[in-house]
């Protein structure tokens, strides 16, 4: 009986007369119809996943194996045709995924390619041996252009016959030890990576082949199988080449042991044992099914006749022979489409819902192509939202993961591309310098930055010629004499020259901070839409108005930063005037009665105001009590300096002194600007315009213009076209969708 069985030829109709019932034939006539319906069904939905390049879980067969282990042959006696795939070395070097189905009609084969660039098929190919041809020539133009040995990107084929199973099959390249001559030595590992990827997704049910020649403790890729599915759940072990072994055994207990997998695989894991046609001479596919039905017969007549004790044949011949392989393929992929079908519904409602919201965007962009009011009001809202939050970073939020969007202070100075201060050799650490902050907290961390830079400045050294020229020159000119105005107009020089690079340091680090919280503003709005169910897509396909508002964000930082560097640089030459009056600090005029100069304390005989890495709180004063310097006039205000007296260069203690007083004429004017004006002046002129003019500021240049101006930024030239197209598609989208629900809920009422 059961060679009888094994005998029949695949996709052959049966005789009526050994048919039970005819209520019999009608029930699986009716499952039969079902089992098509769920298959064609699953097929379209695939069709339209891959038009959309989704990844839909779709129940679907993965055939792994090592290189000549038959899933080739495999293939083609599932097909019930040759077409010679052996032939293409190492099977297909891509992914063959070979969509079969069962079509009464079609007493020869109707094979056609899925297009490498587009989703159309095309034509069906005539003569069954040309699709190796196709298959060989296809994969190696596509390795050729990607310069690879292998590659991930499948070949889609579909075959129509009359005596193939509804099945898909993704058919993987074979798994190897080394690469082949002439290819990289990273090919098996490429290969292995890609079947472990296709294999991986739980909805793929596993064919793999194993030649029988392998001892089960010798297999070479079992331990991969067991990676990719531990409990063997969705996997089906198939023996292939089982006639070879055979030959090599004679009592039952060496079959039965080999069949039962001598307790490598468990229990309840049951491999199937297959051996095919060989012999290439076949001419017919008629004569090639007729001969895969014989080699199942002969196998289970060798096991019957030539075994001595035969074998437990209840156990173990379910699992032996194509056949058998064949009816549980198609019985185990009915069975989870089945279990499939009311989840694959849902997907569809979901996705059909999601489709029809993006097609409610587009109407509501091409609408606003033409409703200007409407676009502004939506503007206005966004643009106010981004200046919102925008505040809410600079006076202080942690909306945002500081690890994701801040940065250390090395950080903020690659990305600023100002990686130093001017004039600052040593390594400045300002407080929090390695923790990643952003907004108002990096903002005043620069502040601190800068202080630190501005007191790690040592005061310039002055050179005898320098300190001499101005005395002489003032005698000359017949001007107010004085060692201590000398000393005073030094400082004032070296203050406006050494700090003022400090200074638009300072700003241009102040707007790059401002600068990059757009990005952050942007990303608080969209989370804060999202958290408040609105519609954050709104605005975000409008690239040209996006552009327009970050264009405008940055120029207004821009002229921030250019009026506080003028605003500054205005208090630095007010401090470095001759008129200019220290509070609380009177400075007087050498004389040869030894006058008191009431000066700050600084690095040169004073406390000294910090190395870069720490600040004093606030100002310190000191008296510094300076030697009297003889001159030839008993009044110190005499406008003579007679013979300039030599000063500098007959007297070291005058080139010393001079070095003394000009050393804190520079500190108290540091310390003037730093602790007083600086500060105050860099966060009035970056801060408080963001708080008070940002929104009128970028409302002025974005939106009081008129209104042909203003759409500019959102109908750019084939934007509307853009949109139609992008509807065009969603809708042939949604129609494919509607008619795979429609279809699958037709299915379910039948389950």
């Amino acid at each position: 009986m059961a060679a009888n069985r094994l005998a029949m030829p695949a996709g052959r109709t049966p005789n009526p007369l050994e048919s039970p019932s005819s209520s019999t034939r009608q029930a699986a006539s009716a499952a039969d119809w079902n089992w098509k319906a769920r298959f064609e069904a699953y097929n379209r939905l695939q069709a339209a996943a891959a038009d959309l390049g989704e990844k839909l879980p779709i129940p679907e067969i993965v055939a792994v194996g090592g290189q000549s282990d038959g899933k080739s042959s495999l293939l083609e006696a599932l097909l019930g045709f040759r077409f010679n795939l052996r032939e293409v070395e190492m099977g297909t070097r891509r992914p063959l995924v070979l969509q079969m189905v069962h079509d009464p009609t079609a007493h020869d084969p109707r094979c056609r390619f899925k297009e490498e660039d587009s989703e159309e098929y095309g034509s069906p190919l005539v003569v069954a041996t040309e699709i190796a041809d196709v298959i060989k020539q296809r994969t190696q133009s596509h390795l050729q252009k990607i310069q690879a040995a292998v590659s991930s990107e499948p070949i889609f084929m579909r075959a129509e016959y009359a005596h193939c199973p509804n099945l898909t099959v993704i058919d993987t390249p074979g798994l190897v030890l080394k690469p082949m001559k002439g290819e990289p030595d990273t090919t098996p590992e490429e290969i292995l990576s890609m079947v472990k990827s296709i294999a991986s997704p739980p909805h793929r049910l596993l064919l793999f082949l194993q030649q029988s020649s392998v001892e089960w403790r010798s297999s070479l890729w079992l331990d991969t199988i067991r990676e990719i599915d531990p409990s063997f759940r969705r996997t089906i072990i198939i023996v292939s080449k089982f006639d070879n072994r055979l030959k090599e055994v004679s009592e039952r207990w060496e079959i039965d042991s080999y069949l039962s997998a001598s307790g490598y695989l468990g229990d309840n894991i049951h491999p199937f044992f297959v051996a095919l046609p060989n012999d290439r001479g076949t001419t017919t596919d008629e004569g090639f099914r007729s001969r895969i039905c014989q080699v199942d017969i002969d196998v289970l007549r060798h096991l019957q006749e030539k075994v001595k004790g035969g074998f437990s044949e209840e156990k173990y011949a379910p699992y032996i022979g194509f056949s058998c392989l064949r009816k549980h393929l198609e019985s185990e992929i009915q069975k989870r489409y089945k279990e499939a079908v009311p989840a694959t519904l849902a997907l569809l409602e979901e996705r059909c819902i999601g489709v029809s919201e993006d097609l409610s965007r587009l109407e509501s962009k091409l609408q606003a192509t033409s409703d200007v009011s409407q676009l502004r009001r939506s503007a206005t809202l966004h643009v106010a939202s981004i200046c919102r939050h925008l505040h809410h970073l600079l006076v202080g939020a942690a909306d945002l993961d500081p690890e994701l969007w801040g940065l250390t202070t090395e950080e903020e100075k690659k990305h600023s591309g100002i990686v130093r201060w001017p004039g600052i050799t040593i390594a400045l650490e300002p407080a929090n310098f390695s923790l990643k902050l952003y907004g108002g907290a990096a903002f005043e961390r620069v502040i601190h930055e800068f202080h630190c830079a501005a007191y790690s400045m040592k005061c310039p050294p002055l050179s005898r010629e320098k300190v001499a020229n101005i005395p002489v020159a003032r005698a000359e000119k017949g001007r107010c004499s004085g060692l201590t105005m000398a000393a005073a107009d030094i400082a004032r020089a070296a203050a406006r020259s050494f700090l003022a690079p400090l200074i638009d340091t300072a700003c241009d680090r102040l707007a790059f901070i401002l600068q990059s919280l757009f990005e952050l503003a942007m990303e608080c709005s969209r989370n804060h839409d999202s958290r408040y169910n609105q519609n954050a897509e709104d605005m975000d396909g409008y690239v040209g108005f996006l552009a327009a508002v970050r264009r405008s964000y940055y120029k207004f930082v821009e002229d921030l930063s250019k009026q506080c560097k003028q605003t500054v640089r205005h208090h630095l030459d007010s401090v470095t005037s001759p008129y200019y009056h220290f509070p609380g600090v009177t400075f007087l005029d050498l004389s040869d009665s030894g006058s008191v100069l009431e000066l700050p304390g600084d690095s040169i005989g004073g406390k000294k105001k910090g190395n870069g890495n720490m600040i004093d709180g606030g100002a310190k004063k000191k008296h510094a009590t300076m030697p009297a310097y003889a001159n030839t006039n008993s009044n110190h205000h005499s406008n003579d300096i007679p013979g300039a007296d030599d000063l500098v260069s007959k007297s070291g203690s005058s080139y010393s002194s001079i070095c003394s007083i000009y050393a804190q004429y520079f500190a108290k004017m540091r310390e003037v600007l730093i602790e007083r004006s600086v500060p105050c002046e860099l966060n009035s002129g970056f801060l408080t315009p963001c708080h008070e003019r940002l929104f009128l500021a970028l409302g002025f240049e974005l939106f009081a213009v008129k209104d042909d101006k203003f759409m500019n930024m959102f109908v750019a030239p084939g934007a509307v076209d853009a949109i139609q197209n992008e509807r065009e598609s969603l809708l042939k989208h949604q129609k494919t969708f509607v008619s795979c629900l429609n279809e699958f809920k037709n299915i379910s009422s039948t389950l």
